[in-house]
């Protein structure tokens, strides 16, 4: 009975030595030299959970290697080493790098994990050895879990860890894991100085070697990356090696920054506010405009950049135009609106100026200009339709962002949420959910193209070379984002708001004049904003149809704009027909009532005018015809020219259709005189006016009289 009761008291004493060290005994300790992105990073999660840090090193050089192509970190055991003299013998000690590391539970939690082992010194464990291979054998084995030691995070009593750099007279540039290793496979030393590993990824998670193993768990509100080959939930998570962008995805979501209950907890974090501001106060912007291709609808991203709601005399403007095609849009936006921007820089095709180069010298404008705060660069087939897409980049206050844009109806976007291997496009497995707005945030990213804004403090610091698209096998936006990446400098995407989309630039022909009117299949959206007039959509809502007489319907259908593309196209083409009852052009070759006109056909729009009737008139028929339903098969449309002294008018006919669409392409009192005593009388004697915006819909049973105005048939 006395041994029973001794073994009673003996578990009793041990479990009241776990819970003597209270989290105040714990303190972080890590080496920063400079404050950078992940620097910051860290220290937020720190600060969630509410550790003490102590940062050494601040303000020296780093002599301690990348890491990355060869072993290094000597410099943090010297310092180290001389912190530990300045810190109380009673504490407990959390070494950790900090540029790749997050929290994602609290001190509490480390300490009892810690305290379970047993032991003084406590190292996280890795999968693959480094960085000597040779020493692979001298490792003690476990029965379950990792077997080498990783220097990037440890946990040990101060005396303890005293002993275990004291020996140190090593170089910065030496190898701080080799110089533990050495230690902790020598059986004397680990055992005085009583060191085991974290094998079970229970306190730390090394993810070099072991991606696979770790998966983000999302419950009651909280984040956490759980291991699932030991099923345990590390409290430390290190992107150590070549795993910096992995570290960058967990970071997105742990500690608690994105969880399906509250959404993004840290997105309105130390914003820089603009309102409030005197204009004068705004900063000064660079925007660098990249034409470098045929690319649709120039003219409207000109009246876009126009809408933007910032100072203007607080904007410079870049532009590099490649494309001879464009140098009409590109000189009539500065022959108009130039002298409102404080300054503007042209790169036009006669300069014959590389893309590389184009984007480095664009950079310079703001790295130059001692006033210039942001670098916002958009490529020309950007569709901003948000006009505070501006401010409210520089108020979210982060090194590089954009905002996310999206190829209409794809998953086309202009980040990437992964790499792959060799450095090209992978997809997250949140990058669906981003990118179609079941979660909305702000996300760290390893690449960015189209549109993005870049603190002009990177270009005189981090990003201070000037060569940062170059890359002997990367395109130049992978080479930019590259060279941000291996700087430590974070790249953000924005979803928190709708911003607008990219351009389909693909099939675009440049054999017309107005070759934007050929997008209605790659650029229907954009084509549909140019074209349609705007109160097309209202017209059953608002009850916009209007009835002169039955079966004959009024509504808007194109656009000023439509209206003078399209007949400046046929003036441009030029080769109207004799208004002759002969016409080759049609099956039969004769013609009951000649127009002069000209066909779709003849200009090869007759699929992108087949697709308008499907797609904006046949909803009209359909609803006003109800039960008729069309497919819109038209073998005869066509563009009429009136003139008094050529073809005035025709004689009342009947057309050979089931209904017949009538679009006036000019407008009345601007482009012709209107004899206002003519009026509508039924059937055979109608003669219905319309003018520009309007088109008619009528059946074919309708007699049709036209004259003196441009008609589309």
């Amino acid at each position: 009975m006395n041994m029973v009761g001794t073994d009673c008291l003996l578990q009793v004493l041990c479990d009241f030595t776990l819970h003597t060290h209270y989290t105040g005994n714990l303190l972080v300790v890590t080496v920063a030299t400079k404050e950078t992105d992940g620097f910051r990073r860290f220290m937020r999660s720190a600060r969630h959970f509410n550790y003490t840090i102590k940062v050494l090193g601040r303000g020296e050089p780093w002599k301690g290697g990348d890491y990355m192509t060869e072993p290094g970190g000597g410099q943090k055991v010297r310092l180290l080493k001389a912190g530990l003299q300045e810190i109380e013998e009673d504490k407990v000690v959390l070494f950790i790098d900090s540029y790749d590391v997050v929290f994602a539970s609290g001190p509490k939690e480390l300490l009892k994990k810690f305290q379970q082992t047993r032991h003084k010194v406590v190292f996280s464990a890795e999968t693959l050895i480094w960085p000597d291979r040779h020493l692979e054998d001298k490792h003690p084995h476990f029965r379950e879990g990792k077997r080498f030691l990783g220097s990037g995070g440890f946990i040990g009593y101060v005396p303890n860890l005293k002993e275990m750099v004291a020996d140190w007279t090593g170089e910065d540039s030496d190898s701080d894991q080799l110089f533990f290793t050495k230690i902790y496979i020598n059986p004397e030393k680990r055992k005085s100085i009583n060191i085991t590993l974290d094998n079970r990824c229970r306190m730390f998670h090394n993810l070099h070697g072991s991606l696979d193993e770790v998966v983000l768990k999302f419950e009651d509100g909280q984040v956490r990356a759980r291991n699932v080959l030991y099923d345990t939930l590390p409290v430390v998570i290190h992107g150590n090696g070549p795993t910096k962008l992995q570290i960058n995805y967990l970071s997105n979501y742990i500690p608690t920054v994105w969880t399906f209950e509250t959404g993004c907890s840290v997105c309105l974090e130390d914003l820089r506010p603009l309102s409030g501001l005197k204009e004068s106060d705004y900063p000064l912007v660079v925007i660098g405009i990249f034409i470098q291709q045929p690319t649709p609808f120039v003219s409207v991203f000109f009246e876009t950049l126009l809408k933007l709601e910032y100072p203007k005399n607080r904007l410079k403007l870049f532009i590099y135009n490649q494309e001879q095609h464009h140098e009409v849009a590109v000189s009539s936006f500065l022959k108009d609106h130039g002298e409102e921007y404080q300054d503007v820089k042209v790169i036009g095709p006669e300069e014959n100026m590389d893309r590389v180069a184009s984007r480095n010298l664009g950079l310079d404008m703001c790295r130059q200009d001692k006033d210039c705060e942001y670098f916002f660069s958009m490529d020309i087939e950007v569709v901003l339709k948000n006009k505070d897409t501006l401010k409210i980049l520089i108020e979210q206050n982060e090194p590089i962002i954009a905002p996310m844009i999206t190829r209409e109806g794809r998953l086309w976007t202009n980040f990437w949420g992964a790499l792959s291997a060799d450095g090209y496009y992978a997809r997250s497995e949140d990058y669906v959910d981003i990118v179609q707005g079941r979660r909305v945030g702000v996300w760290n990213v390893p690449y960015l193209t189209k549109v993005y804004l870049v603190k002009a403090s990177l270009l005189h610091e981090e990003l201070s070379n000037n060569d940062l698209f170059s890359s002997g096998t990367l395109d130049l936006d992978m080479a930019f984002c590259h060279n941000a990446r291996n700087k430590g400098v974070f790249m953000y995407v924005t979803n928190m708001h709708t911003f607008g989309r990219m351009l389909s630039t693909e099939n675009y022909q440049m054999s017309h004049l107005h070759n934007d009117l050929w997008q209605i299949f790659e650029n229907p959206k954009d084509w549909e904003e140019r074209y349609i007039h705007e109160n097309y959509t209202k017209i059953m809502r608002d009850k916009l149809i209007e009835t002169p007489c039955p079966d004959v319907y009024w509504f808007p259908l194109f656009s000023d704009i439509g209206c003078d593309h399209i007949v400046q196209e046929m003036e441009n083409f030029g080769q109207w027909s004799g208004g002759r009852n002969t016409d080759t052009r049609i099956q039969g070759g004769y013609e009951n009532v000649p127009t002069i006109d000209i066909h779709m056909t003849q200009i090869n729009y007759e699929k992108e005018w087949q697709k308008l009737l499907l797609d904006y008139i046949a909803p009209i028929t359909e609803t006003m015809y109800p039960g008729y339903y069309t497919k819109c098969i038209s073998y005869l449309n066509f563009v009429v020219r009136y003139k008094p002294d050529e073809q005035p008018l025709l004689t009342p006919h009947h057309d050979a259709s089931t209904f017949t669409i009538n679009v006036a392409l000019n407008s009345k009192e601007i482009d012709y005189e209107v004899n206002e005593q003519i009026t509508l009388k039924p059937l055979f004697e109608d003669r219905v006016q319309v003018y520009c915006p309007l088109s008619c819909l009528f059946s074919g049973n309708v007699c049709w009289n036209r004259g003196a105005l441009s008609f589309l048939s």
